[in-house]
């Protein structure tokens, strides 16, 4: 697979709490440079990112994270003033605990009513794979298709683990027509991104693609 079209499904990620606009900034130049799908960054840097990219880059960010135990209504709000503010596309966690509480009912109108938010714009749902058993995990495959999202995504990178290659294939299995996979966390090379896009995912989430890129050279073997 060449590096490019590796590239190309890589959502630029930079979400940790200490990070400057400088930071953002580059990360919004490396985005262009390489041609990723889009850079997922906090939504307080939605408005000067998207002014700063105008149409050269999609702009994801995201809503109840990371935690996902916010009120429904706070994550509808979040969804709603990030489009307001420029974004194109929003990964929401899930309300882990109502999960594992058994209430399912409650965890996917919290989905439908982002999506709604959203509208047609791409919501990305986490559901935080670490910490689920195989049950819930094909339990959020089929709560996610009915709540009309448009990708599954493992991990926020902030809780236990990350993407597993299991995972991916279990996604591909349990999703329905029209939901995208999108694997993240813990996601740091080439070859790693090659295993997830061909196991299924049609994203990777990363913080470390594009300095591993750059820290090599394009035509050596990966």
């Amino acid at each position: 697979m060449e590096i490019n079209e590796i590239l190309s499904k890589v959502d630029h990620t930079l979400l940790k709490i200490t990070a400057s606009w400088e930071e953002i900034k580059n990360v919004c130049d490396e985005g262009i440079e390489y041609k990723t799908a889009s850079v997922c960054i906090p939504p307080s840097f939605v408005v000067k990112a998207k002014e700063y990219v105008g149409d050269k880059l999609t702009i994801c960010t995201v809503a109840g994270f990371p935690n996902g135990y916010n009120t429904t209504e706070a994550k509808v709000y979040e969804a709603k003033n990030a489009i307001k503010n420029g974004a194109d596309e929003i990964d929401m966690v899930i309300n882990i605990g109502m999960l594992k509480s058994g209430n399912l009912q409650f965890v996917e109108d919290d989905i439908k009513a982002v999506k709604e938010a959203v509208g047609d714009k791409i919501l990305k749902v986490i559901i935080e794979t670490g910490v689920l058993t195989n049950e819930e995990k094909i339990a959020m495959c089929k709560i996610v298709t009915n709540a009309g999202a448009d990708f599954i995504k493992t991990s926020t990178g902030f809780s236990t683990g990350g993407a597993t290659r299991e995972d991916i294939k279990l996604f591909a299995e349990n999703v329905g027509n029209g939901v995208r996979i999108k694997a993240a966390g813990g996601i740091k090379t080439l070859k790693d991104a090659e295993d997830f896009i061909r196991l299924g995912a049609s994203r990777i989430g990363s913080s470390s693609i594009i300095s591993y890129v750059k820290n090599r050279q394009h035509n050596s073997a990966y």
